[in-house]
């Protein structure tokens, strides 16, 4: 693809992993935050990432919250160019598929398949401006390449590899076991063509005395004719940083202090809301999962967003967690639901035109008086609000579709330019904002905290950025970064 010839040529290196949630994610963020320690200017990038947790960009798209991590990381804000197509699935075999930030349609499997050839145009667009703009690019692979029966139209690995000229270091992941079968395993079926792309291995989330690994990893090398970048152990603070997997939800495990239990819905969305919660030592957070009731000594019960609000209203409803909360609530208990979890907190929820899935209306758990009807027109947008109760500011974003009216929202939970935002209940137990994000505010979160007897003693925004030097170190300490950085090539 040409370039404008005023860009600087920047280089590029591309991280690709033998399976799917191997830390590819990690591993660039720690790049990046090296690179840039070193001095350079350094951007990240993942031509197609499958994600409902999304971050609201700048220039009013989303991308994927790995991609936000990693352009904190770089120093950056979180840009389109930085994901340029983002899959965000709303059943099991459909997906809504944002292009450089805007929805362009909704698929099924076997319809994006057909579409991904249009799509490598602007992937590669997006691709070149940040390498125009920077010294260095790291890509970020999609699930793994050795899904050889993918490769035609590939966009997220080879494919785009190959169509980029960027050279791939290759992850696998010793924890889950067969680390020696996935990486030798991986160049067995890949095209000669896209082998010769691989520039050499990493070997990922060690436990023990990396030592142990030394004749494994020179029987990689040996087999493989490829380089070994070194063996990385297990980084043990990796949970303070904002996941963007369902899969790696987690909090540390607490006894004492008031506790704060959040659904892990099926069709869950930035839930990386919770992650402030789940670093206050003061708090017992619980991820609640499908099968377990609501805890009998549960504080306060977050119903988080979602990608399917009626889809997993229906979930809720067939893990008896509609009873559930209703029986918290007469307890004494609070409840806070965030955008689709807000939504479900009402009368009813409507979806007219088939938006999210089949048309039709749902009852809502009845906690709130409002009802909410899906709309076409979604809301992107970060915003500044002031909270109602306590008369505190703080930043957040909004990313929905839908409208939610009645008579709770004549108590708002929020306003936003004077402007009412969110509802709350008559008796002030029950509350429901579309806004993400509040919880990263120190001040706003320290008086949530108050409120269930609990002394705030976290720095949010300080822990990340405190978190991602240590992850940059922690790479520096096991693996030849010097020798990673050199294999970049000029994009």
């Amino acid at each position: 693809m040409d370039r404008p010839s005023d860009q600087r040529r920047g280089r590029a290196l591309m991280i690709q992993g033998t399976g799917s949630n191997v830390g590819k994610s990690l591993l660039v963020a720690g790049l990046c935050r090296a690179a840039r320690r070193r001095g350079l200017s350094v951007a990240p990038f993942k031509p197609q990432n499958m994600s409902n947790n999304a971050a609201v960009t700048a220039d009013g798209g989303e991308i994927g919250r790995a991609q936000a991590l990693q352009a904190l990381a770089c120093g950056l804000a979180p840009h389109t160019d930085m994901n340029p197509v983002l899959l965000k699935p709303e059943t099991d075999v459909g997906a809504q598929v944002i292009v450089q930030g805007r929805r362009l349609a909704t698929t099924r499997a076997r319809e994006y398949f057909a579409l991904k050839p249009q799509l490598m145009g602007k992937v590669l667009e997006s691709f070149h401006r940040l390498a125009g703009a920077h010294d260095l690019v790291i890509v970020e692979g999609a699930g793994s390449p050795a899904e050889v029966n993918l490769r035609r139209n590939d966009i997220a690995n080879m494919g785009f590899a190959c169509a980029a000229g960027v050279p791939v270091i290759l992850a696998g992941d010793i924890d889950r076991g067969g680390v020696i079968a996935q990486i030798v395993g991986t160049k067995a079926v890949l095209a000669p063509e896209d082998a010769a792309l691989v520039a050499g291995f990493i070997v990922n989330k060690f436990r023990g005395d990396p030592s142990l690994f030394d004749d494994g990893y020179a029987m990689i090398a040996a087999m493989t004719g490829w380089r070994g970048f070194g063996v990385c152990p297990w980084f043990p603070h990796g949970w303070k940083l904002p996941a963007e997997d369902a899969l790696d939800l987690h909090a540390p495990r607490r006894n004492g202090g008031p506790h704060v239990v959040c659904l892990a819905l099926s069709r869950i969305a930035n839930f990386d809301d919770l992650d402030p919660l789940a670093q206050e030592p003061g708090l017992r957070l619980t991820m609640l999962g499908p099968g377990r009731a609501i805890p009998g000594d549960a504080d306060l019960v977050i119903v988080p967003g979602s990608k399917s609000t009626r889809g997993d209203l229906a979930f809720l409803r067939a893990q008896g967690w509609d009873v559930d909360l209703l029986a918290h609530h007469r307890r004494g208990g609070r409840v806070l639901g965030i955008c689709g979890g807000y939504q479900m907190l009402g009368r009813s929820v409507a979806d007219p035109d088939g938006i999210e899935g089949p048309a039709g209306t749902d009852a809502g758990l009845g906690l709130l008086d409002i009802v909410t009807v899906m709309t076409p027109d979604k809301r992107l947008t970060e915003v500044e609000a002031v909270h109602a109760a306590s008369g505190l500011g703080f930043r957040g974003y909004e990313i929905h579709i839908g409208r939610s009216d009645g008579s709770d929202c004549s108590r708002p939970f929020a306003f936003i330019d004077g402007v009412a935002e969110g509802a709350v209940s008559p008796d002030g137990r029950v509350a429901g904002s579309y806004l993400h994000g509040m919880f990263r505010d120190d001040r706003f979160r320290a008086a949530i905290l108050a409120d269930l007897g609990v002394a705030s003693t976290v720095g949010y925004d300080a822990a990340v950025a405190e978190t991602l030097d240590a992850l940059a170190a922690h790479l520096e300490a096991h693996l030849d970064v010097d020798g990673l950085l050199a294999a970049a090539r000029p994009a």
